[in-house]
């Protein structure tokens, strides 16, 4: 049975009057972490005018779907030349190891003489929930299993010494219909910091799912796990949310007819959906996610019914 998501319509886009230069366009790829009563603190990358991303936040009332603060300086930036994330930071999701709260993000570099390629670097949510970084090295980079470019990773505690990941991994720029190959890979941890690679998650189909971002995952029924994450199907579509489902979290199964959400006729979210963030608040499960231009026209909100 599919689920579908009611949307609650566009609840922020920034105004750049006012703002800090690393923050004048785009609020991409939000993530929600919990203040108090209905107020989430919703960080997202923001752009400067190179395009460079760097985190913003803004807080919200997400039952009243009501701005409380908007945080016009950012709360983190990107790093200086040469660092894994020099030419921007774009947010993943949070989590807690040993007491201590985290968000993952993806790390841009734009070299002039390659391809651009990403790693993950690594946060902390101070107690009164400001960022800063917890190492100048890449927390998850390439390797034999990642060989090419990493991103949004997504982290759950599965049990007291059992966290698990999912990310995206660049197979191949072009998989022979000039789109990338960018696949969900998994990977486990028994403390949240070392991680041990297991390859490939969620299958992908040439020409109908093949470049993957951003997975979102949840306790879905029974303890199954559901997850939402954007896709290409590299015949030209722009990004659209799709949906994945497991008993175990190591292997999925593609239904992405099952995702209950798409494209708006018009408006702010009518050429592209992509970005999702799951979260549960109450009784009710809610998507935070990016429309057209990749989180320039900011984010929407979304309920499950």
């Amino acid at each position: 049975m599919i689920k579908k998501w009611t949307k609650l319509g566009q609840i922020y886009e920034p105004d750049p009057v006012g703002r800090h230069p690393k923050l004048l366009t785009h609020a991409a790829n939000p993530l929600a972490i919990h203040q108090e009563a209905d107020i989430f603190r919703i960080f997202y990358s923001g752009r400067d005018e190179r395009n460079r991303s760097s985190v913003g936040a803004v807080d919200i009332d997400i039952v009243q779907r009501k701005i409380v603060r908007d945080y016009y300086n950012p709360f983190f930036e990107h790093g200086p030349e040469n660092s894994f994330f020099a030419d921007g930071v774009s947010i993943g999701n949070s989590y807690k190891a040993n007491g201590v709260q985290y968000i993952l993000f993806m790390g841009w570099q734009a070299s002039q003489n390659a391809h651009w390629r990403g790693d993950v670097g690594r946060l902390i949510v101070t107690l009164d929930h400001r960022l800063k970084l917890d190492s100048q090295q890449v927390f998850l980079g390439i390797d034999s299993v990642d060989p090419i470019s990493l991103s949004y990773p997504w982290v759950r505690s599965a049990s007291l010494d059992k966290y698990e990941m999912w990310y995206g991994s660049t197979l191949t720029w072009d998989a022979g219909n000039d789109e990338m190959l960018h696949v969900i890979n998994y990977a486990t941890s028994r403390d949240g910091r070392k991680w041990d690679r297991h390859g490939l998650a969620v299958p992908f189909q040439i020409g109908v799912a093949q470049a993957f971002s951003r997975p979102s995952v949840v306790t879905g029924t029974r303890d199954s796990l559901e997850m939402w994450f954007s896709y290409r199907s590299g015949t030209g579509e722009k990004y659209r949310i799709g949906y994945a489902r497991s008993v175990n979290g190591i292997t999925w199964e593609l239904e992405l007819e099952n995702a209950g959400i798409d494209v708006s006729c018009d408006g702010w979210d009518s050429e592209m959906i992509e970005y999702p963030f799951v979260f549960d608040h109450g009784d009710k499960r809610y998507l935070l996610y990016n429309g057209n231009g990749y989180g320039k026209t900011g984010f929407g909100l979304a309920v499950q019914e």
